[in-house]
């Protein structure tokens, strides 16, 4: 007779990763708040905390969309841009897909919405432009789409703190300085009669300092409407999330955005940055924030961070593949881990 095949002890902490594994599996709670002072009119916002399903008719796929637009030379662009890109992301979205398979193929869906939504702007023969800061949020994964400089940050529950977007300023982004010089447009600051340059870098002719938005039909082919798009996995301890316009962080550094509003709920957190950007000079800018905090069912509140927190840059995210597939259930997820699922900020469609 054959003997019983020896029982398979599993280690304690196998088997604790796997609780953290089941716990992940739980829906979040979704929380929003919105703060805004206006200047010129130009910022709007869309903030639909279900937005729509994955599979129609099944309330558990849910997921939602948080999205801020700061127009300039008019608001045409930015009104045009909330009224049309979200159709345009899930027009971009083949049917029948696992959720597996709707997260892989989000990334590349944002970049279509985004180019469709700039050529089809082309139409209204507008001269406005806007920047897009454009959230989704499904379960536990967050992906963002970024054009301009309107800036998102997340602060996970252990106080680290993450860019989930990126800066298309020429003043700070010397790559697209480069790219856009390539192209065939100068770059440099406004030139005064008798007098040194001055302002920030400018692309020329058009005068715009930013190298990617939607609009802008008068500044030629060199400014883009291809995103930088992030895409991550947070634990199921949760974090928060801050979309603000240049109006907050032209005054504001992101670890003060976070100190001032840090343990108040997401509508109060909002306020709080709002008011603390225009403290110094006044509002010399329309100034917006929006703040999403995304917690475990049945917790009211954000609490505040275990530790606090330094600023960790895109880069020091471990980079993975496009070609991986998302893999939802990861058998051992680590507790309190931002996980860095896709990234890719090439202005090359062909790259994409």
């Amino acid at each position: 007779m054959a003997a019983a095949p020896a029982a398979v002890t599993v280690p304690l902490g196998v088997l604790l990763r796997r609780e953290v594994t089941k716990e992940r599996m739980e829906r979040p709670d979704v929380l929003c708040g919105e703060a805004s002072r206006v200047r010129k009119g130009e910022d709007f916002t869309l903030l639909r905390a279900d937005a729509g399903q994955r599979v129609a008719g099944d309330p558990s796929t849910s997921f939602s969309v948080f999205a801020l637009f700061d127009g300039h030379n008019g608001s045409g662009a930015a009104i045009y841009a909330k009224q049309n890109l979200l159709n345009n992301v899930l027009s971009a979205i083949p049917t029948c897909l696992s959720r597996e398979e709707w997260l892989a193929v989000l990334p590349r869906a944002l970049v279509v919405a985004f180019v469709k939504t700039d050529k089809d702007f082309q139409a209204v023969a507008e001269t406005s432009g806007t920047t897009v800061t454009f959230v989704i949020i499904d379960e536990w994964v967050v992906t963002v789409a970024s054009v301009g400089d309107s800036r998102c940050i997340l602060e996970s529950a252990d106080g680290s703190v993450y860019y989930l977007s990126a800066d298309h300023r020429f003043d700070s982004n010397p790559e697209e300085a480069e790219r856009v010089t390539a192209c065939g447009s100068k770059v440099g600051r406004m030139d005064v009669v008798g007098g040194p340059q001055v302002g920030p870098l400018r692309c020329w002719p058009g005068g715009l300092c930013l190298s990617r938005s939607i609009g802008d039909l008068d500044v030629g082919e060199c400014i883009i409407a291809v995103p930088h798009v992030k895409q991550v996995k947070l634990s199921n301890a949760g974090g928060r999330i801050i979309i603000a316009s240049d109006g907050v962080w032209d005054d504001l550094t992101c670890e003060t955005a976070l100190d001032c509003s840090r343990g108040f709920p997401s509508d109060i957190a909002a306020n709080r940055i709002v008011n603390e950007a225009i403290r110094p000079r006044g509002i010399r800018d329309d100034t917006t924030c929006i703040v999403i905090d995304i917690l475990p069912p049945e917790k009211l509140a954000p609490s505040p961070p275990k530790r606090q927190g330094k600023i960790a840059f895109n880069n020091m995210f471990r980079r993975k593949s496009p070609d991986v597939p998302f893999k939802a259930d990861r058998e051992y997820a680590e507790p309190d881990v931002v996980e860095e699922i896709f990234e890719d900020g090439s202005a090359m469609l062909s790259k994409r």
